[in-house]
């Protein structure tokens, strides 16, 4: 059985992100240049970029610059100037799809690690033997490539490392080459612009010869009848299969979401890395169900492992919305300390009485109050509930309702719960939405026989 522990790769969309990465167990995060990424929308300055670099090396950790667009003529004006800017920032690679800034890459930057994106559409061993020829030290896989097949492009090519998504959204066209937000929206999604069209409901019509009326095709049969997202992939989940990939000897799993919240980021972290080193803690016993519901708490669009064991697009695709629930919430993440306890900025509302869970970072474990009290942070002033609103608000709580409801000091909580640490809470659910995340459920239940 092979040992390796692999590399937990996660997203940095904003500074934030990338620190709440990092502190829930992130070994490396990628982030993208405010001028050139698949993700360009995501909210990282260049000086955002430049202090995620010291935090990351100050952390023992790596980070990875994402350079993976298709570029056109007009680009390569500009892309010299670029890859100096990324020379001078002293990340740890670079991740590319593009042949022709390849080849630049290794002109300007001969020294650097080239990791090749799944944008490259790498697909079998011969394709991993091409570009570790030309000088890549890393191949992120194609999200069509099944578990099979990775196991035979692993074992064909024992001398580069390979990195697999295991979570995230999935694009409909191969891996990303997408030209519906360019033509509907004028809109480059290969250059971080992407309207997701995928996303979008659709009607299909017919029109008579004889007619110009157009006639809506539905189907009427209750049991078959599917909604109108036609091209809404679920998300990728490879939870229930993570000690196989682990055992196959994987070199980095890495998680999509670049332009996902720091909750999101954070909690899909904590629940692979908790995983990961679960497994290696007692490979024999290992059980993947508690790190599962972890996920099962983020809003999703319904999971999948699609490609990973030949599910089938009946299995991967939700026609009938697209989405996002989950009974879980953010409600705030840690900041300041005081002497007397510590400020909750609101990402959510609070009401008086609600259970918080705090999330504790590099623990398996939550820390769960009741808000027994609101203390608006600003003003100090008791409130019946507060809302994080447009400009931005926190509540001070005492550390004494750590050490009265949980007998937990306050140096304990200090260490327990660092700035960044993540809080959520229940949220209820109508009872259509109930069903709805019950199906979902129920349904990659069934595709994964867990």
């Amino acid at each position: 059985m092979i040992k390796k522990k692999p590399i937990l790769l996660s997203p940095a969309g904003t500074l934030e992100g990338l620190k709440t990465a990092i502190l829930y167990g992130a070994d490396a995060v990628y982030c993208g240049l405010p001028t050139f990424s698949l993700r360009k929308r995501s909210g990282m300055t260049l000086e955002d970029i430049k202090a995620g670099v010291k935090f990351v090396h100050n952390s023992n950790k790596k980070i990875y610059i994402a350079l993976n667009l298709f570029a056109q003529e007009k680009d390569f004006a500009v892309l010299p100037k670029t890859l100096e800017l990324i020379g001078d920032l002293n990340v740890d690679g670079i991740i590319i799809a593009d042949p022709a800034i390849f080849d630049l890459v290794k002109t300007h930057l001969p020294n650097i690690d080239i990791h090749i994106s799944t944008q490259a559409n790498v697909n079998s061993s011969l394709g991993v033997h091409f570009w570790k020829k030309m000088g890549a030290t890393l191949c992120v896989l194609a999200r069509e490539v099944s578990f099979e097949e990775f196991k035979e492009i692993r074992r064909k090519c024992p001398d580069i490392k390979l990195e697999i998504f295991v979570h995230g959204a999935m694009c409909m066209a191969y891996s990303g080459r997408c030209l519906l937000s360019n033509f509907m929206e004028g809109r480059f999604s290969n250059k971080g612009h992407c309207s997701n069209e995928c996303r979008k409901k659709y009607t299909t019509y017919i029109k008579r010869e004889d007619s110009e009326e157009l006639y809506p095709l539905i189907e009427d049969d209750d049991t078959t009848q599917r909604g109108s997202s036609i091209m809404n992939s679920k998300d990728l989940c490879l939870m229930p299969h993570i000690k196989e990939i682990i055992e196959s000897g994987v070199d980095a799993v890495k998680i999509e979401g670049r332009t996902k919240s720091e909750y999101y980021v954070g909690l899909t972290t904590y629940a692979y890395r908790q995983a990961i080193d679960s497994y290696f803690n007692s490979p024999v016993n290992f059980d993947f169900k508690p790190f599962m519901k972890i996920l099962d708490t983020l809003q999703n669009r319904g999971y999948t492992t699609a490609f990973f064991n030949n599910s089938g697009a009946d299995k991967s695709q939700f026609y009938d919305s697209t989405s996002s629930i989950s009974s879980m919430r953010v409600v705030g993440v840690v900041n300041l300390f005081s002497e007397e306890g510590l400020e909750l900025i609101l990402k959510n509302y609070v009401e008086i009485d609600d259970i918080i869970h705090f999330i504790v970072p590099r623990q398996n474990k939550k820390i769960s109050i009741k808000l027994e009290r609101i203390i608006n942070y600003r003003n100090k002033k008791d409130v019946e509930k507060l809302s994080a609103g447009a400009d931005g608000a926190s509540i001070f709580i005492p550390f004494s309702i750590f050490t009265e409801q949980l007998d937990i000091s306050t140096e304990d909580i200090k260490k327990l719960l660092p700035t960044l640490t993540l809080a959520q809470k229940e949220f209820p659910l109508t009872d259509l939405e109930e069903d709805f995340l019950s199906r979902r459920q129920k349904e990659f239940i069934q595709e994964n026989k867990i």
